[in-house]
């Protein structure tokens, strides 16, 4: 354990550490080797009252354990099941969601460097199947990380036999969680069913696999380097298309690549979709629509444009201006011009509704403002977004930046002109 801090720079000798004790022989084992290394320690430990009488043996013994130490401890009760209610979220995304956040408002009051868990070898293998068996991209083959933010996980490189047998050797006891017997968990299958056949076939397999996530893990900065001299080193705010990455917020900005499932998957992750969505959304036509709980992936005619639902997108202000005749000497692109004598007042901006018409410039028949939005190649957000002016009677004037109607159009007898356009 001292090697793998001293490798990734987990913990300079005058540190103080939260130790994530549980009661378990991985935790127990990790407290101890901290303190035999002399850094200042500090215990947390999470009743989630999930296990009736059995929880309550844990904290008795963490509390037992920590007093025999001299280690100071600090205990927190949850209602987990409460709180998955609450959040429609599974218990164990609960269970996590209240420890970790625990942890971190505990290392600040208590000004720590970090919080230390005791995920170890068998731990990273089986994070490593898990994954594999869900069809993870390259960085779920990376496994746990030693260190992720402030968390560290100094015993990722030592085995669980290893572990045990140092608390047998130092006649310390534990505590066993019974639900890690349990069969539901796809974890607990793999702990339990999966690796002991790997055994058979090769003894050495835990060891390896978790040797195969180090590896991917070295790699990982150099598969990264790649991504950022091709696409650019920031990606928030981009999205991935058939053809090209095009940006959420505008039609312009365009790199055009190959579109890999590997890429799509770089791009998206994080956004809350799942296996089966992103191959949907690989083999989608344009217009397709797929949502996630925090984001809207729409498939256009080069690109797909990702869009996060929570955040906040004002629409652009609609600038009205009246000039004389004269010094309107050329009609720049984006701007409608009328005559402001022959315009009904006072005007109304409004979004797009549907079976809205409008005749446009240069033509005598009326069309739907949606038709000619599908014209000009606007996907749906754009869409969504799209404002028109109206006057007094309700008649529309045009659409911002896009089009202008062939109502009030600006002659030689103009004196006025009233010009419309969008602020950039």
């Amino acid at each position: 354990m001292e090697q793998t801090i001293t490798a990734h720079q987990l913990l300079q000798p005058s540190d103080k550490v939260l130790v994530a004790l549980s009661g378990g022989a991985d935790s127990v084992a990790l407290l101890l080797l901290l303190r035999r290394l002399c850094y200042k320690v500090e215990a947390l430990h999470c009743n989630f009252h999930l296990r009736g009488e059995e929880s309550d043996r844990d904290e008795n013994f963490v509390r037992d354990l920590c007093r025999e130490q001299s280690v100071t401890l600090f205990v927190r009760d949850f209602d987990t099941l409460a709180y998955a209610k609450e959040q429609h979220v599974s218990v164990e995304m609960a269970a996590r969601d209240l420890r970790y956040d625990w942890f971190e408002q505990m290392r600040q009051e208590r000004q720590a460097s970090c919080i230390a868990v005791a995920h170890h070898q068998q731990d990273q293998a089986e994070t490593l199947l898990l994954h594999l068996l869900r069809g993870s991209g390259l960085r779920g083959l990376a496994g746990m990380h030693y260190r992720r933010d402030l968390i560290i996980r100094p015993l990722l490189d030592v085995s669980r036999e290893d572990l045990v047998l140092f608390l047998q050797e130092n006649g310390q006891t534990w505590v066993e969680d019974s639900t890690n017997r349990e069969r539901e968990a796809l974890r607990n299958r793999i702990r339990l069913d999966i690796l002991p056949l790997l055994r058979e076939v090769n003894p050495q397999a835990v060891a390896h696999l978790a040797q195969t996530a180090r590896h991917v893990q070295q790699a990982l900065p150099y598969y990264e380097k790649g991504l950022a001299a091709e696409h650019g080193s920031s990606w928030d705010g981009w999205t991935v298309g058939h053809g090209s990455w095009q940006e959420g917020t505008s039609a312009d900005a365009e790199v055009t690549i190959p579109l890999e499932a590997a890429i799509l998957h770089e791009r998206i992750r994080g956004c809350g979709f799942t296996q089966s969505q992103e191959r949907d959304i690989l083999q989608a036509r344009t217009g397709a629509l797929v949502t996630s709980s925090t984001h809207r992936l729409l498939r256009d005619r080069h690109a797909f444009v990702l869009q996060a639902k929570d955040v906040e997108r004002p629409l652009p202000e609609v600038i009205m201006e009246v000039c004389p005749r004269w010094d309107v000497r050329t009609m720049q692109k984006g701007k409608a011009y009328f005559d402001n004598r022959l315009v009904a007042h006072p005007l109304t901006v409004r979004p797009v509704r549907t079976g809205d018409r409008m005749v446009p410039f240069g033509m005598k028949g009326s069309r739907l403002v949606s038709d000619i939005l599908t014209d000009l190649r606007l996907n749906l957000f754009q869409k969504e977004r799209q404002q028109l002016v109206t006057d007094a009677q309700g008649r529309i004037l045009c659409l911002p930046g896009l089009r202008s109607s062939n109502l009030c159009p600006v002659t030689e007898a103009t004196e006025e002109v009233l010009v419309i356009y969008e602020s950039t």
